[in-house]
């Protein structure tokens, strides 16, 4: 896995697009495929290495009924600190094939498949999805 992604995405409808051809998708937010090219994540809190890559679902669950674009605004949300924290990480769409989960029920994925980088104008379109369409931040004891 050298590939860096090939297209950039810049709208939660294109990546909408590219779910519905491509499925399953998912996401990760780091440094891009060159940096992940060992194919396994790092648990920080333990310190164990990973049996795959860590990523975040794109491909909605099938008991998913609202549009596609809230599943997409809620996924990207999930992890998206993780690039305002780290300049040098961003969010690109990759496929391959889940071997486990990882300490926060994450599927971890190997035989890694580059897709598209995800742009800075999708990520800030998914969070104004996200606070506008969604109890955001609202747990079970709210």
């Amino acid at each position: 896995m050298t590939d860096e992604p090939g297209a950039e995405v810049t709208t939660l409808s294109e990546l909408a697009d590219l779910v519905r051809s491509r499925s399953p998708l998912y996401v990760r937010y780091s440094e891009g495929p060159e940096r992940d090219a060992r194919g396994r994540s790092l648990d920080f809190e333990s310190g164990l290495d990973l049996p795959g890559l860590s990523v975040n679902p794109l491909t909605p669950e099938r008991w998913w009924t609202r549009p596609l674009n809230d599943w997409l605004a809620r996924q990207l949300c999930q992890y998206d600190y993780l690039v305002k924290e780290e300049p040098e990480r961003y969010a690109w769409a990759l496929q391959g094939r889940v071997v486990a989960r990882g300490p926060d029920n994450e599927p971890l994925l190997v035989d890694v498949e580059p897709i598209a980088r995800l742009s800075d104008d999708v990520l800030r379109e998914a969070e104004q999805r996200y606070r506008s369409k969604f109890d955001a931040g609202r747990g079970p004891t709210d």
